[in-house]
């Protein structure tokens, strides 16, 4: 039974900085990528930052390169979400993500919110 384990969220001020981590559980970690998405309400959910299974090779929206790094520890079978300099604009749900692309799988969380106050 896949399962994650999403914590971290909450109420930060602009400028300041959170934490999130998503421990996995039910599939083999290490053979799929991770990601973070978010999603605010009426809107489409937004890949935030993904790392790779091999190689740990990482990605960003523009909109949180430099303030965002994703992580993972395979031996804790976790994926983390270093998020500074938050911005009121932030202020989402946000989601853990594992995809295997042969076949094609997708697994989530079920969100942390995040709320930056200005």
């Amino acid at each position: 039974q896949v399962q994650f384990v999403e914590s971290g969220g909450g109420l930060v001020q602009s400028g300041g900085s959170l934490r999130l981590s998503c421990a996995a559980s039910g599939f083999t970690f290490s053979i799929y990528a991770m990601s973070w998405y978010r999603q605010v309400p009426e809107k489409e959910r937004e890949l935030v930052a993904t790392i790779t299974s091999i190689g740990g090779i990482t990605n960003y929206a523009d909109s949180v390169k430099g303030r965002f790094t994703i992580s993972r520890d395979s031996a804790k079978n976790t994926v983390y979400l270093q998020m500074n300099s938050l911005k009121p604009e932030d202020t989402a749900v946000y989601y853990c993500n594992a995809k295997r692309a042969y076949p094609r799988i997708d697994y989530w969380g079920q969100g942390t919110q995040v709320t930056v106050s200005s």
